[in-house]
């Protein structure tokens, strides 16, 4: 029997799932894992939650969830795996199939020789040449040290503020965590609204609206100049706008992947810096893979390399490599460029592509926004939902969707990504057999809704604008009449908008069309619009034909309100 050697740099996500796998495929292999760190397979992703004490203990991150801590012993033990930890790979000779080590205490070398290699490098977080970066109580959040760092910190009472810079996941997860630790917390970003790469400025307007309502100052749009301290330690950082408190600062703007090794073996790299691999995770060396945080991925609709750095996607991709190295050809089918988080009490997720990207990639999208419930007005603990969808408008074809809301979120986001890798039109999703009882969903699910909602606009039987839409419109010379069809106590308790308008409520309309002209174009809406659509309804039969509808009504208003 073949004992292959296989040599996997990195033992976290993809390297940790490869030897894992590949462990019980071909159990007579010689597997043998290279980590630079002290710490294995850890849920990195569960930091901002141990930062924010929801994980109290580390070991709850690194350990099985019958308690075992997956170190070097449990691999092993149990998985027939040699690790070493603080190991650190220099070079790799691709002639002699051999790479260099040494360790991270002695600075010892040794050489590992393999039949395949697997790089499983990962990346590393951008540290911006700011000066003051280097002071005391300035963090990053990449690996187990910085979480413990900054838990230990926290936990001394010492922090009364603190300045996030970058308005990314990681760091818009770690803003919960503080301010759920009592700590004022400031947001600086370069961009204008909060998580620019997962939705659009609507959406990351009302998230920026969300946090300021849990006391969190959000200042987008400025560029931090320097980090200043007093003895060492952090206390106030500078904008080009401002300057802010700050007895912690974490420096969340990104990451870049750890190819250098790569690069200096000469592999083939992406334009990013990234491995490029095929569709079995194959490098441009045959003997050596590589997979998550340090490769290209290839997306799914367009075909295109684009870069998922995320947990999910490094575990798919090591369960790939495995496969193949056990003689299991087996092959990567893509992202999608999913994303999800918890902030506060919003969830926030996308999937796809956006209008813009959809349009690059050569597509003629259509979409629409729909505010929904995840569940009957009668149950208990109903949430809000707001679903952007996006088609295009020759095959009809599921593009991408972004969601956000109180309510249940991951369910929907999660379907649509199953209909949108299946390729599924429009028309599928309409007609999708979804699961309903009260306690979980609406008879028609939020995304029947969504999906009807657009094809109603792709059919041409009701004409909307998004938001940003109408607030163009109605700077224009011509801007249309806004038709409020809600309660006057509505407006009261909703807001309204900050336009000229004409309320009349639905009940009404029918009996006070006379009070409107048909020579004018009228937006109707509501709440959520539902009425709104009930509206047009209405003035088409008083034969108004110059009607239209906002879409998602006020709660999908990103902008500022009149109350």
């Amino acid at each position: 029997m073949d004992r292959k050697k296989v040599l996997i740099i990195g033992g976290v996500a993809c390297g940790a799932k490869t030897a894992a796998r590949l462990a019980r495929l071909a159990p007579h292999f010689d597997i043998t894992v290279l980590e630079r760190g002290e710490h294995l397979s850890f849920a990195g992703c569960g930091f901002p939650y141990f930062v924010g004490d929801v994980v109290k203990e580390y070991k709850d991150l690194v350990c099985t969830p019958l308690g075992i801590i997956r170190d070097a012993n449990f691999f092993r033990t149990v998985k027939n795996v040699t690790v070493h930890t603080g190991c650190l790979a220099t070079k790799i000779d691709r002639e002699k199939k051999c790479v260099t080590a040494s360790d991270s205490a002695t600075g010892e070398e040794r050489a590992f020789p393999y039949d395949d290699l697997v790089l499983a490098t990962g990346a590393s977080p951008i540290r911006p040449p700011i000066p003051g970066n280097d002071l005391n109580g300035v963090f990053t959040l990449w690996t187990m040290p910085d979480a413990l760092a900054m838990k230990s910190a926290l936990s001394s009472g010492n922090i009364k503020s603190a300045v996030v810079i970058g308005a990314g996941l990681i760091g818009m997860e770690v803003v919960e965590a503080l301010a759920d630790r009592g700590v004022k917390v400031s947001v600086v970003d370069f961009l204008p609204t909060p998580l620019p790469a997962l939705v659009g400025a609507d959406f990351g307007l009302r998230a920026m609206k969300a946090v300021k309502a849990k006391g969190v100052d959000f200042y987008g749009g400025e560029k931090v100049t320097e980090i200043i301290g007093e003895g060492g330690v952090v206390s106030q950082v500078k904008t080009d706008k401002r300057t802010l408190p700050a007895d912690m600062v974490l420096l969340a703007v990104g990451i870049r992947p750890n190819t250098s090794m790569a690069r200096e073996a000469g592999l083939e790299l992406a334009p990013n810096g990234t491995i490029v691999v095929d569709d079995h995770m194959r490098t441009s060396d045959p003997s050596i893979y590589a997979g998550g945080d340090c490769v290209v991925s290839k997306h799914i609709i367009t075909g295109k390399q684009v870069w998922q750095p995320m947990g999910s996607t490094a575990n798919r991709e090591g369960r790939v490599i495995a496969d193949n190295i056990a003689g299991y050809p087996t092959t990567f089918a893509g992202v999608l460029g999913t994303g999800i988080l918890k902030l506060f009490d919003l969830t926030i997720g996308k999937t796809g592509l956006n209008e813009a990207q959809a349009k690059e990639a050569g597509f003629d999208p259509v979409s629409i926004v729909v505010e929904e419930q995840d569940r009957p007005h009668f149950m208990p603990g109903m949430g809000d939902l707001t679903i952007r969808l996006v088609a295009d408008r020759t095959s009809r074809r599921l593009l991408g969707a972004q969601l956000m809301g109180t309510g249940v979120v991951d369910k929907r986001l999660d379907s649509l990504v199953s209909a949108i890798s299946a390729g599924m039109t429009v028309d599928l999703l309409a007609d999708g057999d979804y699961a309903y009882a009260p306690p979980f969903a609406t008879a028609l699910d939020p995304n029947t809704h969504a999906a009807n909602a657009l094809k109603n606009k792709m059919d041409g039987l009701v004409k909307t604008y998004q938001a940003s839409e109408l607030q163009e419109r109605m700077l224009a010379s011509d801007p249309p009449l806004l038709l409020d069809v809600r309660t006057p106590a509505e407006l009261d308790m909703q807001g309204r908008l900050p336009y000229e308008f004409v309320n009349i409520p639905l009940g009404k309309l029918r009996e006070r069309l006379g009070e409107l002209p048909k020579d004018r174009e009228i937006v109707t809406f509501c709440k959520i619009s539902v009425r709104g659509w009930d509206a047009i309804a209405a003035l088409r039969s008083a034969g108004f034909e110059n009607v239209a509808l906002l879409e998602g009504g006020v709660m999908a208003w990103p902008y500022e309100l009149v109350k």
